[in-house]
């Protein structure tokens, strides 16, 4: 991954570029498809990672598999349906959670919940880090699913709890020399981009470059590696091809929903609500996938 780490760096300030030559439209247009073409591409082999942590390739441990993959996905459309408040939180916290895991590679062995609550705290700060910088638009996805209006200033709040506690990690980590300075230097550059990224783009351009470029496509490669033991183009191609169903699958279901409400203000929280309820399955596949690799 060292090799392609400036990628997500250079991608950013591309996106910063375009965002001065593209209406407000346009670059939605071009968010929603950078997300639904790698960002939902990520999670389409979810099925293929839980055959390779299993070790079973028969038929019938497929169709155990995607019954219980299904289940999960009902449960997350139930759970936004009927509880919706608690369903956010939840997504929230798993969201975050899987983005610090994404993000962060421990090089030394460390004990695993010190790794776990750092990989919570990093994800959900920068979760909060956009929560705080949109805060209207974010304020009314919220309120469009819960029928809960969030006053702005707790996402202020939050914002500075959490990053207090991460400087806390920061420093613990520097003084077991779990990282190093310069380590740590460059991930609050990484931080630094993303509040000038959130800031000066509209929220769901801001959001797919960072979902793209630093989680979907790093997540990618990760999987190829787990699956194939190499990265290369070959192994490219066999990633997209195993993964063109399900791939197509979300994209339809997505593309149903939007056929329906593409004319009602709440298109936005439902995908939002569609993309946590298939995001559940997939953190905890990808929680193994981890755990199996170190």
């Amino acid at each position: 991954m060292k090799n392609y780490s400036k990628i997500p760096i250079i991608c950013s300030f591309v996106g910063l570029w375009v965002d001065s030559f593209f209406s407000n439209k346009i670059q939605l247009l071009i968010g929603f498809f950078f997300i639904f073409s790698f960002g939902i591409l990520h999670g389409a082999n979810d099925l293929l990672l839980i055959q390779k942590i299993n070790g079973e390739k028969s038929y019938k441990s497929f169709l155990k598999i995607i019954t219980y993959y299904c289940i999960i996905i009902a449960i997350g459309i139930g759970l936004f349906y009927f509880i919706p408040g608690i369903a956010l939180l939840l997504f929230i916290i798993v969201s975050g959670y899987h983005f610090g895991e994404q993000h962060w590679h421990f090089d030394v062995v460390v004990a695993k919940w010190f790794q776990r609550l750092f990989h919570f705290i990093y994800g959900t700060l920068l979760l909060l880090l956009l929560f705080y910088i949109k805060a209207k638009e974010v304020s009314f996805i919220i309120f469009s699913i819960t029928k809960v209006s969030i006053p702005i200033t707790y996402f202020q709040n939050l914002f500075y709890i959490f990053s207090i506690i991460l400087l806390a990690f920061f420093y613990v980590s520097y003084k077991k020399e779990v990282f190093s300075i310069n380590k740590l230097i460059l991930e609050i550059f990484h931080l630094i981009i993303f509040a000038i990224l959130f800031k000066a783009t509209e929220l769901i351009w801001g959001f797919a470059i960072y979902f793209v470029f630093w989680h979907s496509i790093p997540s990618i490669i990760d999987q190829i590696v787990f699956i194939n033991g190499t990265l290369s183009v070959k192994n490219w191609i066999k990633y997209i091809k195993s993964a063109a169903l399900y791939w197509m699958m979300s994209l339809i279901g997505i593309f149903i929903l939007y056929s329906i409400l593409k004319n009602t203000q709440i298109f936005n929280a439902v995908f939002f609500s569609f993309l946590a309820a298939i995001t559940f399955p997939h953190v905890l596949v990808i929680f193994k996938m981890f755990d199996l690799k170190k």
